[in-house]
C-alpha cells in the first residue's frame, strides 16, 4: 500500500497521507473492532449488471475548513468513524463482488456481504484553494485526484484485486485543501445508482453533523431498502452468457475533453420552461429540466458545427422509482435505465428550435412507462445489453445523468454547508452533462464535458450564455 500511496503523491500535487479500511460499526462500536456480519449473498439484478461495464460513480462536495482549534487528524478520524456508522446501514456496500463460472459457458455475479469494509483515504492538496475549484467556469484537472478508485469499471471489483484482496465497491476520500476540505465517495455503479449514492452521502453527513455537534437525537435520514427487486420470469441469479466476466468489459479511451460548471438560476429556468411550453402549445407538458436540456442540446449542436444532415441524439438516465410500483423510493440498488431520443438531423433540430428539442426529450421520457420497463428487464438476460461508453458513442451525442432533485447542498458534516459540488474522472466523455441542485430554490448546476474547441465556442455563444447569467 505504501507504493500505491507514493505513486499517487505526485499526481496534480495531491499527496496521499493514509489509507484504511472502514468496517460497518453501530453506535458504541468502532470501525476497527467491529466483526463482519455473517456472509449474506445479494444477487445482482439486470439493472445492476448492465452497469458493471461503466466507471464508478464519483461525486463529492467542497466544504469550508473546520474552525480552529480542530486538528486535521481529529476531523479525519471523525469522518472515518461517521462513515463506519453510515455503512452499517448500507452494509452490503462494505462487501465484495464475486463471480461464479458455470458449466455451459455462463457466469453469475453477486455481492457478498463480508463486512470487509470501505476504503478510506486521507489526502492533502496544500497548493489548491477553494477558489481554484469553485471560483471559475473551468474545472481544474486537480479535482479528479480528489477521488479514490480512479480508472476502474464496476466489473474490476469482481475480477481484479488490490494487494491480494478484492477491490472494494465503496471508497471515500477526504482531501485537505489550503482553505477547505473536499469530501468524496466512489461507489461501484454495479451495486447502486445516483439515488442510492446520495442517500448514502446524506446519511454520512447527518451522522457526522450530529456527532460533531454533540447531538443525541436519532438520525432522521431514513434507512435504505436493501432487498433487490427482480421482475417475474427473471432467473435469480441472472446468468451472463460469457465464460468469464471479462468478456463483457470494453475499455474506452476517448479524445481529451475539458469541463466547465454552469450555474442556471431559478429565474432563468422558469423563463425557459414557460417559453418551451408556450411553443409546444399543450401537446405535452415539458419540465424545467427538459427545457434546460433542450436549450443545451441546441447550443452544443451549434458549437460542434455539425453538418445539417449529420444525426445528433440525446440520452437521458431515467429512474424507475415511481414508475415501477414494486420498487420503493429508498431502494438501495440500481433502478435506472438509459432512455434515448430518436436520432434527428442537426439541421432539423436547429430549425425546430426549443420547441422541437424539448418535445423530443419529453416524448423519450414518456416512453419509459411501467410496462416497457418491466418487460425489458424481465427479458434482459436473454440477450443482455450492457452500458458502454464505446460502441454506441458518437461525436454528436449528449447524455445526462444525476438529478437536480438530489440533496447535495444539505450535506453539512458539522461545520458548514458545501461551497460547491464536483464529480471525478469516471465516465467523462465528450457530451456528458451532469446536473445538480444549486442549493437555492429552483436553480440547477451543470457539469459539462466537451471537446476543447466545441466548449470554447459554446462559452462564446451569446444566446446560451445570456440565459446562463440571467438572474445571477
Amino acid at each position: 500500500m505504501a507504493t500505491e500511496a507514493s505513486a499517487s503523491a505526485c499526481q496534480h500535487g495531491v499527496r496521499i497521507v493514509s489509507r484504511r479500511m472502514v468496517r460497518p460499526a453501530s453506535d458504541g462500536e468502532t470501525e476497527t473492532t467491529t466483526k463482519p456480519k455473517s456472509t449474506e449473498t445479494v444477487h445482482l439484478t439486470p439493472w445492476d449488471l448492465q452497469m458493471l461495464t461503466v466507471d464508478y460513480i464519483q461525486m463529492g462536495v467542497l466544504l469550508p475548513r473546520p474552525p480552529t482549534p480542530t486538528t486535521a487528524e481529529h476531523m479525519v478520524d471523525h469522518l472515518a468513524q461517521s462513515l463506519a456508522r453510515a455503512v452499517a446501514r448500507f452494509y452490503p456496500y462494505a462487501g465484495r463482488l464475486a463471480t461464479e463460472e458455470h458449466t455451459g459457458g455462463s457466469v453469475t455475479v453477486s455481492l457478498q456481504c463480508t463486512g470487509h469494509g470501505a476504503e478510506f483515504v486521507h489526502a492533502v492538496a496544500a497548493d489548491t484553494n477553494v477558489a481554484d475549484v469553485a471560483g471559475s467556469l473551468s474545472i481544474p484537472s486537480v479535482v479528479w485526484s480528489f477521488f479514490p478508485l480512479n480508472g476502474l469499471v464496476g466489473a474490476d471489483a469482481a475480477v481484479g484485486s488490490r494487494s491480494g484482496s478484492r477491490i472494494p465497491v465503496l471508497a471515500a476520500q477526504v482531501t485537505e485543501l489550503a482553505d477547505g476540505v473536499f469530501v468524496a465517495i466512489s461507489l461501484n455503479h454495479g451495486v447502486a445508482d445516483g439515488t442510492a449514492f446520495w442517500h448514502l452521502f446524506n446519511t454520512w453527513s447527518e451522522i457526522s453533523r450530529s456527532s460533531w455537534n454533540g447531538s443525541s437525537e436519532a438520525i432522521a435520514t431514513p434507512e435504505p431498502v436493501l432487498e433487490r427487486w427482480f421482475p417475474d420470469g427473471c432467473p435469480v441469479p441472472v446468468p451472463l452468457p460469457f465464460p468469464t466476466l471479462d468478456h463483457a468489459v470494453r475499455r474506452f479511451h476517448g479524445p481529451p475533453v475539458e469541463e466547465c460548471f454552469l450555474a442556471f438560476s431559478a429565474e432563468s429556468i422558469r423563463s425557459l420552461k414557460a417559453r418551451a411550453n408556450a411553443e409546444i402549445s399543450g401537446t405535452a407538458t415539458v419540465s424545467s429540466l427538459q427545457s434546460l436540456l433542450a436549450h443545451l442540446w441546441l447550443a452544443v449542436t451549434r458549437a460542434r458545427r455539425l453538418r445539417p444532415e449529420q444525426e445528433t441524439s440525446y440520452t437521458l438516465a431515467v429512474s424507475c422509482r415511481g414508475r415501477v410500483k414494486r420498487v420503493p423510493q429508498l431502494y438501495s440498488g440500481n433502478s435506472m435505465v438509459r432512455c434515448a431520443t430518436a436520432k434527428v438531423a442537426a439541421g432539423e433540430i436547429l430549425r425546430g428550435g426549443l420547441r422541437s428539442a424539448a418535445w423530443r426529450l419529453n416524448r423519450a421520457v414518456a416512453s419509459c412507462d411501467e410496462a416497457a420497463l418491466v418487460g425489458s428487464t424481465a427479458a434482459w438476460h436473454t440477450e443482455p445489453p450492457f452500458a458502454y461508453l464505446v460502441g454506441w458513442w458518437h461525436p454528436a451525442l449528449l447524455v445526462t445523468g444525476n438529478s437536480p432533485r438530489f440533496d447535495v447542498f444539505g450535506n453539512d458534516f458539522g461545520w458548514g454547508r458545501p461551497v460547491a459540488v464536483r464529480s471525478g474522472g469516471g465516465n467523462k466523455v465528450d457530451g456528458r452533462a451532469t446536473v445538480y441542485e444549486l442549493g437555492r430554490e429552483g436553480g440547477i448546476g451543470m457539469e459539462l464535458c466537451l471537446a476543447p474547441e466545441a466548449l470554447a465556442r459554446l462559452i462564446a455563444d451569446d444566446e446560451f450564455m445570456a440565459l446562463l447569467n440571467q438572474g445571477q
